[in-house]
């Protein structure tokens, strides 16, 4: 018999394992090399999140207590995936066109963006994942409870679901929450199941191939074995045969952790052709030696073994220790892949519709000024990840963990499954309502709780054994196993067919006599058209927002970086420079999506009306929705492109008529300026020479003459030395002195020969800063004392603070410069880095201007950019280096 201590210390050593897995395939994919990990074989193998400790364990139990029914729960998947083309394809389409993050973002977007049916089916994925989340920690501990009979051992097992669910908690939240994903895909999570995939697999054949040729006679003997066993007596029953085929059909759909590796972690299209016939490979294999271990399992170990463990206790029986613990690292892989999926995928929901809706509602001040929203979803994540874990734990406990794990899955199947018709009439009928999804999930969750999950507790825990017997009320037509007083159906087929039923009724009945929002109907034309190719951005006029504000919106959702990579790409397509386009409709619209594959699509829908005066449907979108002429939408089309040219065409005439008559106007005050910056050094070196010249002037008074007249020299210097500086860089005649230097010498350099420590707070991170660049030292040093220096003079904060952060990627070294002044006026934004650019304060330049003008032409020398990142509240400026 094993050490219980040594199954501990193997366990640990397994999820050190994972954790390296998971974090190394985290920084590839950082690093850009991990394109390999989005391939057909890793798509596939994440799918084996479908097989879960139901299947590693509970598999060979169900077949011997009901013979090969198990295959039901192999069937459903492999019909959808045999029919990919038809569902799926239509799925993982729809869901990146609209930035899908979820199965409740999934219906909330097609039902008009509905902030109440997306939390309304987070709700019922929470409530129905709880029972299979149970059933893995009711797994696991029934495994090690295998190992630790008859054996002395410093572990207790009386908490070893307790210490599960933890230890599942904190890897969860460590690879599952690090960061906002646009798309929500978490490399290192799907690497890691690809991992688990294989190992679940390894083992059950492992034990599958002991079984049949160890303890058996090879394939001849369990034939006769099997010909022998209750097993071959086993009678077919059409209608739970077809019942269970079609609700593991619909749980492979519908279950939030499917979804998210099948649809959302999906990088291309084309993975799905492979998986149709990779992964019912896979459950093939995976179902290969279930009848035979059930049989030798029941045939050769004592009466009233639970057959839910024969993959277990075959080989411990033989004293087979090392396929033993395989064993248990297999069962232990379904068990943890499935926690740590479902965990990730209902924390996004729990956040997306429920968290954040909530949260930006009670602020009541608009996505402007609603603060730190990045942050709220992270820790609303983690602590969604903690309290579904403990869900699951919970139910656990108190349902006594004694059913068969076949039981408990079913009853989470079901769950889930209430959520098919809103799904597939969303998709495929045009005429599907939010009305009718609403009445459809609440009719049938509600026969859903009422005959398999209240009951799942036990008698007098939610649910009292007169309802049972007598029916509720004392309605003997409302007992839970007999509705309407139908009785002698399977219990798992009773509940489908109600569910079911009504749930389909309520959603038709709801969607035919209710009219669909016009939003409802936009959301309607774009997923059932989600082949057609291209589509115009609609549903958002030109409205009132800020360009500005939204950046900083955006910032506080996605982070600094994504934002304004996504607003400079914007502005650029729109032929401007800098960080902010205009807020067009179709810039609205591609903002709107990017933003839901953080926080959903109805929250990042209603951010955005708030702040761009709400959406309007046009008569194009009427017009389009209600299939009206091709004619008329393609001439309206062709008049809409055209003007959306002109009136492009006229605001970048305007935008470079506007820059060209403040350049001129600078041009004009920078000659002015030059002239009175040579003028008043000569004036004075010619007034205090004539001084000199006097025969009685002491000798005191000649030194300090003399001083000036050297001080003046020297400030008459500096400006021709910037103006052939600024001449030889924008000619390119510069020789560079390029050398391995640390940046942190070179910013302390700088700072030092800025001596402004008096002035303004320097705040830096010398950790950060810890990198060997090939640049040319003395120049580098130049521009950030330039940046420094300017801080400290227009940085008009009661306490000045200049905050530089260092972030170092495989792309190069950026630095942002970023103080607590009120920053450079929108006017002056694009033009501050010409030679010819003055602020409008002359008395706190002290310069002729040509500094950041200077500052861009060694940056491009070096290989780089400098620009101003607008939207921080303060001046701000952002340089990015090459490494060499």
């Amino acid at each position: 018999m094993l050490s219980l201590d040594l199954l501990v210390l193997v366990s640990l050593i397994y999820v050190a394992f994972l954790f390296g897995v998971a974090f190394w395939a985290e920084r590839a994919v950082d690093a850009g090399s991990g394109g390999w990990m989005r391939t057909p074989l890793i798509y596939t193998l994440s799918l084996s999140i479908y097989c879960t400790a139901w299947t590693f364990y509970g598999a060979v139990g169900y077949a011997a207590r009901s013979g090969l029914e198990f295959l039901t729960i192999y069937l459903g998947p492999t019909a959808v995936l045999i029919g990919w083309w038809l569902i799926l394809r239509r799925l993982v389409r729809i869901a990146r066109a609209e930035r899908i993050t979820s199965i409740a973002d999934l219906i909330s977007s097609r039902f008009g963006k509905s902030a109440f049916l997306g939390g309304l089916v987070t709700v019922m994925a929470v409530v129905g994942t709880t029972p299979y989340i149970a059933l893995q920690l009711q797994s696991v501990t029934l495994s090690v409870s295998a190992f630790a009979k008859d054996a002395q051992s410093i572990v207790s097992t009386s908490n070893i679901a307790l210490w599960i669910a933890a230890g599942l908690t904190v890897f969860t939240i460590i690879f599952g929450t690090r960061n906002l994903d646009v798309n929500e895909r978490h490399s290192g999570v799907v690497m890691a199941i690809a991992v688990e995939a294989i190992v679940k697999l390894f083992a059950l054949l492992a034990v599958g191939a002991f079984v049949v040729w160890g303890l058996a006679g090879g394939v001849g003997d369990v034939l006769t074995r099997i010909d022998a066993s209750p097993i071959s007596q086993w009678q077919v029953s059409t209608g739970r045969w077809v019942g269970l085929t079609f609700l593991s059909a619909a749980a492979f759909l519908c279950l939030p952790r499917m979804f998210q590796v099948m649809v959302v972690e999906n990088s291309e299209e084309s993975h799905l052709a492979t998986a149709g016939w990779a992964f019912p490979l896979y459950l093939l294999l995976m179902s290969l030696f279930v009848i035979p271990i059930a049989v030798v399992g029941l045939d050769i170990l004592p009466a009233g073994s639970n057959p839910d463990l024969f993959v277990l206790t075959l080989p411990l029986s033989a004293e087979q220790n090392g396929l033993a613990m395989l064993a248990f690292l297999g069962g232990f892989s379904s068990a943890t892949s499935m926690v740590i999926v479902a965990a990730i995928a209902l924390s996004t929901m729990v956040s997306n519709h429920i968290v954040t809706p909530i949260w930006l509602s009670a602020r009541g001040q608009g996505a402007i000024i609603s603060g730190d929203v990045r942050g709220v979803i992270l820790i609303s994540r983690r602590i969604s990840i903690a309290g579904i874990l403990g869900l699951g734990y919970l139910y656990y406990r108190v349902s006594g963990g004694g059913a068969a794990l076949a039981s408990i899955g079913l009853i989470s199947f079901v769950g889930v499954a209430q959520i098919l018709p809103a799904m597939l009439g969303g998709i495929f009928w045009r005429g599907a309502t939010r009305v009718g999804a609403v009445a459809g999930l609440i009719c049938g969750f509600g026969i859903w709780s009422f005959t398999m999950f209240l009951p799942s507790f036990g008698p007098e825990v939610l649910i009292s054994q007169d309802t049972i017997d007598h029916g509720l009320w004392g309605l003997n037509w409302l007992r839970p196993t007999a509705l309407f007083g139908i009785q002698g159906l399977d219990t798992v087929v009773h509940a489908v067919l109600w569910s079911m039923l009504f749930n389909t009724f309520a959603f038709v009945a709801g969607s035919i006599f209710s009219e669909p929002s016009p939003l409802e109907w936009v959301q309607a034309a774009q997923f059932i058209s989600a082949f057609d190719s291209g589509s115009a951005a609609r549903g958002w006029q030109r409205g009132a927002a800020d360009a500005e504000d939204l950046l900083i919106m955006t910032q506080r959702i996605m982070g600094a970086q994504q934002a304004q990579r996504l607003f400079r790409s914007a502005a650029q397509q729109q032929g401007k420079q800098g960080y902010l386009p205009d807020p067009t409709p179709q810039f609205l619209e591609t903002l709107e999506r990017r933003l839901a594959g953080s926080v959903g699509a109805a929250t990042a829908h209603a951010m955005l009306g708030q702040m761009a005066g709400g959406a309007s449907v046009t008569v194009e979108d009427l017009m389009a929705v209600a299939d009206e002429t091709a004619q008329i939408m393609e001439y309206s089309n062709q008049l809409e492109a055209k003007s959306g040219e002109l009136t492009n065409t006229a605001g970048q005439l305007r935008d470079a008529n506007e820059k060209l008559m403040k350049l001129s106007i600078q041009k004009d005050a920078f000659l002015s300026q030059i002239s009175h910056e040579l003028r008043t050094p000569m004036t004075s070196i010619r007034a205090f020479s004539e001084i000199l010249q006097n025969p009685d002037l002491n000798s005191g008074d000649g030194s300090k003459y003399a001083m000036i007249i050297q001080d003046e020299t020297k400030r008459l210097t500096r400006l021709l030395d910037d103006l052939l500086d600024l001449s030889v860089l924008e000619n390119g005649q510069v020789t560079l002195d390029l050398q391995p230097a640390r940046l942190r010498d070179i910013l302390d350099s700088a700072q030092v020969s800025a001596n402004v420590d008096d002035v303004i707070t320097i705040r830096r991170n010398a950790g950060r800063e810890d990198v060997v660049l090939l640049t040319d030292p003395d120049r580098l040093t130049q521009v950030f004392i330039n940046l420094i220096s300017n801080a400290a003079k227009y940085c008009e904060a009661d306490t000045a603070e200049l905050r530089i952060y260092v972030s170092d990627t495989a792309r190069g070294v950026t630095l942002d410069f970023i103080d607590n002044g009120s920053g450079v006026d929108k006017a002056h934004q694009d033009i501050i880095f010409e030679k010819f650019a003055r602020t409008s304060d002359h008395s706190k330049a002290g310069g002729a201007g040509l500094g950041l003008a200077i500052c861009r032409e060694i940056i491009s020398n070096l290989g780089g950019q400098i620009s101003y990142l607008p939207g921080q509240r303060g001046a701000a400026f952002r340089v990015r280096l090459p490494h060499d």
